[in-house]
């Protein structure tokens, strides 16, 4: 379970399930490009206060558990984590970009809820880990990957 984030004059938990799917619904997410989207948001993570506690990839879109703080509009956090993945994404690996004519990565639109409103962090971390129709589509990105320092 994600702990509170303790600033000098507040205490929050806030918690994002955030859906982003790929341009064109292209399946691009190779092993590699897996890996390497799991490095830029430890970079992300360290660079900014938005910290992915599961990240989940299915066939043309990927499920991120977020938590972040009140400082931080959803929007702002949205915008930081598709454009610094994206940009990072196409530099690692030029193949992507070749299948995704247009120079963007991910679709303009996105999905996301709070967690709490409708379910809690574990109902939405098993929902995540759950994803895909068959099991071998859906690939467990981060778990043992990340370290959420705060």
């Amino acid at each position: 379970m994600s702990d509170h984030i303790h600033k000098s004059h507040n205490k929050s938990l806030l918690l994002y399930h955030l859906v982003c799917p790929i341009k064109y619904r292209r399946s691009v997410l190779s092993s590699s490009v897996e890996e390497s989207l799991v490095m830029v948001c430890q970079d992300i993570s360290s660079r900014y206060e938005i910290h992915f506690v599961e990240i989940g990839a299915d066939d043309n879109h990927v499920h991120f558990l977020i938590q972040s703080v009140p400082m931080l509009s959803i929007k702002s956090i949205v915008q930081s984590v598709k454009s610094l993945t994206a940009k990072e994404l196409f530099r690692l690996h030029p193949e992507v970009k070749q299948q995704l004519w247009g120079g963007n990565f991910w679709t303009a639109g996105y999905y996301v809820n709070t967690v709490g409103q409708y379910a809690n962090e574990t109902v939405i971390m098993k929902y995540i880990q759950n994803q895909g129709t068959e099991p071998t589509t859906y690939k467990m990105l981060h778990r043992n990957q990340l370290s959420l320092e705060f």
